[in-house]
């Protein structure tokens, strides 16, 4: 896929007020809800992230044991497993199962993994239809775009923007209402499941002592997805899997609020396996996709196999004061946001992700706000450190990324002035005074070009070290 230079899709999106609007007013209605949930119904909401914690690391540390665990219970309750290493290996399972059932068309649940692995695209080219159920997956394939975001994958159009979508590709009245927006939705795609052979869907989180998965939703989409149709495929990320129900439903307690603010979701499906005897209704095959897509890779490195522990409520997102600035897009990478700036150049590769690595002002909300306590900033700032190759352990595709030495050089004389107490102290009293001198040679001056485009050397009037002693219980030494 060609990609837009991040500093020309920036320049773009900073000018897009329309949808700067749109964000700051879903974000901020999803901060208020998360924070009033979490007063309301909790009585330890940070003993719970711990206990999470815990849980999902001990999950991760004993993976290979999980994973061999699930495949024996889940085969015993009557699912086929499937073990994939790459995202072509899912893409191409899936394919020769549609193939070999003579299917043609598969109506797909909300999955991040499914466009992770580009599940749509590769269907597409193969001459099949991947048909999205979920209402904002379904707005954004109408209109051809990418989600934006990993739980509200339209939260960047409001509702006069989905109105004409509807209108332009459904052949719907134009409407702006909520209620009758819902409803263009709803017949176009009760059309679409009547008939459905095959259909698809993500994994919240799969239990390895029961051999089961769990999916949350709140449109219903979903359990259509999964018991309407004679098949059901899941696509499950292998960190997904944990090992008891207890342990998942600790996770779910945390998901909901952190995403949308709600105390709990609107569907709880806890898959088991197939139709059994008796049963009126329910898939006659569930098949389970395990893809690793260079998970493994990362589980084994000691400075990101943390990020694992992501359950994908997308409160860092929601949260982030940059992200509300440029949108999703602009990341250009399957995960946006601060928690996609630690696993796309993971799973990906920080020499085809690594510019989203700027997309931060390391202010720390994220870490706050990650209801598994993935300690994101510090991530980022160690995928910095590789990008420019100073750290011992990178992630892949750290040999293939370029690095400028004028750019290494000027880092290493900030650090000799950063690091030298009186020099440091001058240089704020004065910095101020290189303005013009920085704006008239900018373009010669390594770092400094892309820096001054936005930013001035601040003026400090004050004695800020004097003021600092002043603050009670501060010891400047």
């Amino acid at each position: 896929m060609n990609k837009m230079s991040h500093k020309e899709i920036v320049k773009i999106k900073l000018n897009d007020k329309q949808m700067q609007e749109n964000l700051m007013n879903a974000m901020h209605t999803l901060q208020r809800n998360r924070l009033k949930v979490i007063d309301d119904k909790f009585k330890d909401w940070q003993g719970l992230r711990s206990k999470a914690k815990q849980a999902k690391n001990n999950a991760l540390m004993s993976l290979k044991d999980r994973l061999l665990e699930f495949e024996k219970n889940a085969s015993a309750n009557g699912m086929i497993v499937h073990w994939a290493d790459t995202k072509e290996e899912a893409c191409e399972l899936i394919y020769e199962l549609m193939v070999q059932k003579n299917i043609t068309k598969i109506l797909k649940g909300k999955s991040m993994a499914s466009e992770e692995i580009g599940l749509n695209h590769y269907l597409e080219n193969k001459g099949f239809k991947a048909i999205e159920t979920d209402l904002g997956e379904l707005i954004l394939q109408l209109n051809d775009e990418n989600p934006v975001h990993i739980v509200v994958p339209a939260i960047h159009r409001n509702r006069y923007e989905i109105g004409k979508i509807f209108e332009e590709k459904l052949g719907s009245a134009l409407e702006s209402e909520p209620e009758k927006l819902n409803a263009i939705a709803r017949k176009h795609l009760r059309n679409e499941f009547e008939g459905l052979k095959l259909g698809l869907s993500g994994v919240n989180f799969a239990m390895s002592k029961e051999g089961a998965f769990w999916l949350i939703e709140n449109e219903g989409n979903g359990r259509m997805c999964t018991t309407a149709p004679d098949i059901h495929i899941a696509l499950c990320g292998i960190e997904k899997v944990m090992e008891s129900f207890e342990d998942a439903a600790t996770m779910v307690s945390l998901l909901t609020p952190s995403a949308t603010g709600q105390f709990i979701p609107t569907y709880n499906n806890i898959i088991t396996g197939p139709r059994k005897n008796g049963d009126l209704d329910g898939p006659k095959e569930v098949h389970i996709v395990l893809f690793n897509n260079n998970r493994t890779n990362m589980l084994s490195n000691e400075d990101y196999y943390e990020a694992l522990r992501c359950i994908r409520c997308g409160a860092c997102m929601n949260f982030c004061p940059v992200y509300d600035q440029i949108g999703g897009h602009t990341y250009q990478t399957t995960y946006p946001g601060p928690i996609g700036e630690v696993i796309s150049p993971n799973i990906f590769g920080i020499d085809y992700t690594g510019d989203i690595l700027t997309f931060c002002s390391l202010c720390g909300r994220c870490s706050e706000v990650c209801p598994v306590r993935i300690p994101l900033a510090d991530l980022i700032r160690k995928l910095r450190r590789d990008k420019v190759g100073q750290g011992d352990n990178p992630p892949i595709g750290a040999n293939l990324v370029k690095h400028n030495k004028a750019e290494a050089f000027a880092f290493a004389r900030f650090k000799d002035l950063a690091t030298n107490g009186n020099l440091w102290k001058f240089s704020l009293s004065k910095a101020h005074y290189f303005n013009s001198l920085l704006h008239s040679f900018k373009d010669s001056l390594p770092v400094i070009k892309n820096w001054s485009t936005f930013k001035e050397l601040p003026q400090i009037k004050k004695d800020l070290y004097k003021e600092i002693e002043k603050l009670e219980g501060v010891i400047y030494e």
